[in-house]
């Protein structure tokens, strides 16, 4: 007897994954076969993202004082690569299992939000950084919400994770020129209430192209 669809557990990384343009490069394809071969399971490189939010959130929070900074942005890339890898080991690598969903979202999260709040607390707002992992959670929930109704996950923006992660790698990187040309951590605060503001409108743009699919579908 064929398995259904929804037994599939490599049909349904395929239906619930991000579009990464980097996933047809060179480097990703070799790392990736590299990564099988090694026998690490896609569930052990979405936990490592983790590990690797945490020492860049240590990292701004000034454990790595000056550098702090661009340690963070480091550790967002890393953090990144993880995303990447843990999906093209699971679905190229053809190690897709039962509870790879699971691992794909709930890291993720984690990540979103060690990282983000620390941003806040960084800028010296922490109530924004608190908001932006709050806002940051809520594009992710409603775009689960509309894969839950039938429809294909929206992963569309303005501030979908790989803007957040850019804007903030971005502020990062200006934060220590920033501080020593002139005191100041505009681009960390600027970076914390951009990314707030745009993930509430993620959400709006999200739950608005939901509303209208459902609407059609009646």
């Amino acid at each position: 007897m064929n398995e259904s669809r929804d037994s599939d557990p490599q049909s349904n990384a395929l239906d619930s994954r991000r579009p990464i343009a980097a996933r047809g490069s060179a480097f990703a394809r070799h790392t990736a076969a590299w990564l099988v071969r090694s026998g690490i399971t896609p569930n052990a490189i979405s936990m490592l993202s983790i590990a690797f939010a945490a020492a860049g959130a240590a990292a701004l929070l000034g454990l790595a004082s000056p550098w702090g900074p661009v340690l963070c942005a480091i550790g967002i890339q890393a953090r990144l690569l993880c995303n990447l890898f843990d999906g093209m080991v699971a679905v190229e690598g053809g190690k897709a299992s039962a509870t790879g969903a699971l691992y794909n979202e709930v890291p993720d999260r984690i990540a979103d939000s060690v990282l983000l709040i620390a941003l806040g607390y960084a800028a010296g707002m922490a109530w924004l950084g608190w908001l932006a992992a709050l806002l940051a959670a809520l594009t992710a929930y409603i775009r689960t919400l509309g894969g839950a109704f039938g429809q294909a996950q929206d992963f569309r923006g303005p501030m979908a994770k790989q803007h957040r992660m850019a804007l903030m790698t971005l502020a990062c990187l200006i934060a220590p020129i920033e501080l020593a040309w002139a005191g100041s951590k505009y681009a960390l605060l600027v970076a914390a209430a951009a990314i707030a503001a745009g993930s509430a409108l993620t959400c709006w743009t999200r739950l608005r192209a939901i509303g209208k699919r459902m609407a059609a579908q009646a």
